[in-house]
């Protein structure tokens, strides 16, 4: 039977709520009204949800305003943010086949509560592939539509890239500023029924607060240092840096001879420094292309290596395929 004792209902002819106390036969079932007690026929009542969804609320008798009386409206009421940069999402909701409200996609939001224009380049990469690319601009106090993520996507562990500098340059703020979002499905789950709680449209994520200013390197007291015992040599005395090369190998025996006591943090963090380190020489020397050889493994490296690479402005395209010397286990990048 489509109902059973204690389900509430909606009686057709008379557009009242009760609940089910007895199911009498097929046809018929004893309903509970406010206390009063009588047979209905189950094509006489119905579930009351789809009441309740689509039914307006009935406007109750408001006393009258003046206009001296009336609040201004707070701007961004569409998003609860702060002061700073933040990324919003504004869920679209659909029905299911139960008629429940269910997520079918975000409405992805760049808000900028700030007086600075920013100009940016935003990424999201999803189970580590990039999916969507955009660069713009957003104007201060006010926001910019990105695009719309679909509800499943959640599940491929997204990843929110973005970079952001200001339009106008200061010489006292940096040059650029990096930041991401990882987001899980979990967390999505929580704030949507938060933002239901509070009856809001949307939430929202920071990604900072003040565009940061630039950092100044501090110089060491060279005559400090001297009266402390150590030797100062001049630069034209020191010893020329490490070469470049057009080819690096990261595999963790040829980087030290102390890798068998080494963590797997420990080693990874060495060799992403080394790669950064010969990655600087490649550029400072102007070479076409740098090969990174990096094992087959588990991919870690690889993935990371790569991961970084989608990031530098200077390389034009990165490949890992059959090399005749590596086999899968390099990536050739060209600059």
């Amino acid at each position: 039977m489509k109902y059973q004792i204690g389900d509430t209902v909606l009686l057709l002819h008379s557009d009242e709520e009760g609940q089910i106390i007895d199911i009498i036969n097929e046809k018929m079932v004893m309903v509970n009204v406010k206390g009063v007690k009588f047979p209905a026929y189950l094509d006489q009542i119905d579930f009351p949800y789809f009441k309740r969804f689509s039914q307006k609320k009935t406007d109750l008798k408001k006393p009258r305003q003046y206009v001296d009386d009336i609040k201004k409206e707070k701007n961004n009421a569409k998003y609860k943010v702060d002061e700073g940069v933040w990324l919003a999402l504004l869920p679209v909701f659909d029905k299911d086949v139960f008629d429940d409200d269910i997520v079918e996609k975000f409405k992805l939001y760049l808000v900028n509560q700030t007086a600075n224009t920013f100009s940016f380049t935003y990424e999201l990469s999803l189970a580590g592939e990039t999916g969507f690319e955009l660069k713009n601009e957003v104007l201060p106090l006010s926001d910019f539509y990105l695009h719309d993520v679909p509800f499943e996507n959640l599940n491929d562990t997204p990843k929110f890239w973005f970079e952001f500098s200001l339009t106008k340059p200061d010489k006292t703020k940096a040059e650029y500023y990096e930041t991401f979002l990882k987001l899980r499905a979990k967390q999505v789950f929580q704030k949507i029924e938060e933002m239901k709680l509070k009856q809001e449209a949307s939430f929202s994520y920071p990604l900072f607060e003040k565009y940061p200013d630039r950092i100044i390197e501090e110089k060491p007291d060279l005559d400090k240092l001297s009266a402390a015992g150590y030797k100062i040599y001049e630069s034209a005395k020191t010893k020329a840096g490490a070469p470049p090369r057009t080819v690096i190998d990261l595999h963790i025996e040829k980087l030290t001879d102390h890798w068998e006591k080494m963590g797997k943090a420990e080693k990874l963090d060495l060799q992403l420094k080394t790669f950064e380190k010969y990655y600087d020489l490649a550029l400072q020397h102007h070479q076409s292309m740098l090969i990174v050889v990096h094992g087959v493994g588990t991919g870690k490296l690889r993935d990371e290596i790569h991961a970084l690479l989608r990031h530098k402005k200077e390389v034009k395209s990165f490949v890992n395929q059959f090399h005749p010397s590596f086999g899968y286990g390099a990536t050739e990048i060209y600059f």
